[in-house]
């Protein structure tokens, strides 16, 4: 068992759904680490459903914060997901700077969009504050959608060549974090469907190929980035620990792909126990 870290997940939480802090508490908690949430909005349930209701925790949060600093609080891991505001971008990256020391890891999963558009409520005013924001971190996870609002590069593109790989995972480390990892990529030239990374660590490029399975759900990009998290935490170099993430989430999808409500996200304490195999 490795050594148990203190986690902040920071991050919107719904009520009804397994996405968000809902989805990352079980599985970095299964890990045997100590986790702690800071709720960057209260949500009713999934945006699929096409009828929620959101609230702005930004006040919240500010106090909460003011109370950690006072009180000497100390994190060894920091996970991001769902900004609701710009004003929570700059509190949080003030937040972490004041956090950072040599073993912290900052994982940032941008969430802003998906299949070439950005979610409701994400605007261009979203994308830049993300702009901004992600340079706190030491690894970020966006899906195709999210890397190509960041840099401006290949918008709208379902696959990408290699060398136009190349060029929006630069555009991501332009922006300040040490490493990038791009979910759902489909490459140009051979169709596969892959995971796109620069390991920060080696200065290598790297690509992990995954067996694709027709089932949506919401949620799977708050799992990736616990999963990842988890193999970090353990010491995994970057390429090892995205292919042993890519290879749990596809298992899980399998294993939920017949389920007839999917909008509600994969039932993840059905599967703990795989996942700390």
């Amino acid at each position: 068992m490795p050594e148990s870290k203190n986690i902040l997940i920071i991050g919107d939480m719904p009520g009804y759904g397994k996405m968000g802090l809902a989805g990352m508490l079980p599985i970095l908690s299964s890990m045997g680490h100590s986790i702690y949430n800071l709720p960057t909005a209260l949500v009713s349930n999934n945006f699929d459903y096409g009828k929620f209701s959101v609230l702005d925790t930004t006040q919240y949060m500010e106090e909460t914060i003011q109370v950690w600093r006072t009180m000497g609080f100390r994190f060894d891991c920091i996970t991001t997901g769902f900004l609701a505001s710009a004003a929570q971008a700059g509190l949080l990256r003030d937040f972490i700077d004041s956090q950072r020391r040599k073993d912290l890891l900052v994982v940032t999963d941008p969430i802003m969009g998906d299949g070439g558009k950005l979610y409701n409520g994400s605007t261009r005013e979203t994308v830049d504050n993300m702009r901004r924001f992600v340079g706190a971190a030491d690894v970020i996870v966006p899906n195709l959608t999210e890397a190509q609002f960041l840099t401006g590069l290949c918008m709208g593109q379902e696959a990408l060549t290699a060398e136009e790989v190349r060029q929006v995972l630069d555009g991501l480390r332009g922006l300040g974090p040490r490493s990038a990892v791009i979910t759902s990529g489909r490459e140009e030239e051979t169709g596969r469907h892959v995971v796109w990374g620069f390991n920060g660590g080696t200065e290598e490029y790297f690509t992990v190929p995954y067996r694709f399975i027709k089932a949506h759900f919401p949620g799977t990009g708050d799992i990736f980035t616990s999963l990842l998290t988890g193999q970090l935490l353990k010491g995994q170099a970057l390429p090892q620990g995205v292919k042993r993430a890519v290879d749990l989430l596809e298992r899980l999808i399998f294993l939920e792909q017949d389920v007839a409500e999917r909008n509600n996200g994969i039932r993840i304490e059905k599967y703990l126990s795989i996942l700390t195999e």
